[in-house]
């Protein structure tokens, strides 16, 4: 297969996460792979910020050696919160400029063999979600195509991700939709249950059920679930000396 041919596949992979089962540590890990696989880097770890502060997921690909001190560097200082924090690349450059900025983490570079850091951020449009971390054995530049290209598989990972998340929210707020109206509907049936059998109004029925949840500590769903099956207010056991119900 061609590499162009190739490339576009990869980039169709980084968007597609609509899948039942995605999961994001899987596309960072996918991310890590196509990066090595279509430019020249010895390894590529990328790192993705979680919602909670401090936390990351993160993956690597092509690495010879144990990344872990890196990786826990990059959090604190680096390429990598560089490109996170303002949304542009990074280097490339060779650990003797790195070091001036960042010597901890270039020192640990080093320790693993690594001689080039370079970092790009994976973003869509305004909103930055983390970083890729490239590293050469050589201490030859990358070349600034190269850099490009592994930015446009970034941004394909940024889509992906995005467009998941944004779907996955509206599915949340249908089923909230869903439960509010089941709620509503459930209310009015016993509403229109409470007023026939005592033959009154249905706002005096609503009135009825909301004073009686509200003694006894209930929700009102409750109390209409229980009128719409029994055709009758409930008779809640009293409660015991001391204890009381959450509101």
């Amino acid at each position: 297969m061609r590499r162009e041919q190739r490339l576009a596949d990869a980039v169709v992979e980084l968007t597609d996460t609509l899948v039942k089962d995605f999961d994001v540590t899987d596309q960072v890990t996918l991310l890590a792979e196509r990066c090595t696989e279509f430019v020249d880097v010895t390894a590529a770890a990328v790192m993705v910020a979680s919602g909670e502060a401090g936390r990351w997921t993160s993956a690597t690909a092509g690495a010879s050696a144990d990344l872990f001190d890196v990786l826990t560097l990059a959090r604190l200082e680096g390429p990598v919160l560089g490109s996170y924090r303002t949304g542009e690349p990074v280097g490339p450059m060779g650990l003797t400029g790195a070091a001036h900025r960042w010597p901890a983490f270039a020192a640990a570079v080093q320790r693993v063999g690594y001689r080039q850091v370079c970092s790009v951020p994976i973003r869509l449009r305004e909103e930055v979600l983390g970083a890729v971390l490239l590293l050469r054995a050589e201490a030859d530049l990358m070349p600034a195509s190269e850099v490009r290209l592994v930015q446009t598989l970034a941004t394909a990972a940024a889509i992906g991700h995005v467009h998941e998340r944004e779907v996955r929210g509206q599915s949340l707020v249908v089923t909230q939709l869903q439960t509010a109206l089941h709620g509503r509907v459930l209310i009015e049936q016993a509403k229109g249950i409470l007023a026939t059998r005592l033959d009154t109004d249905v706002n005096a029925a609503f009135e009825l059920m909301r004073g009686h949840a509200r003694r006894h500590r209930r929700r009102i769903l409750e109390v209409a679930r229980h009128v719409v099956e029994k055709r009758a207010l409930p008779d809640f056991p009293a409660k015991r000396p001391g204890h009381s119900h959450a509101r």
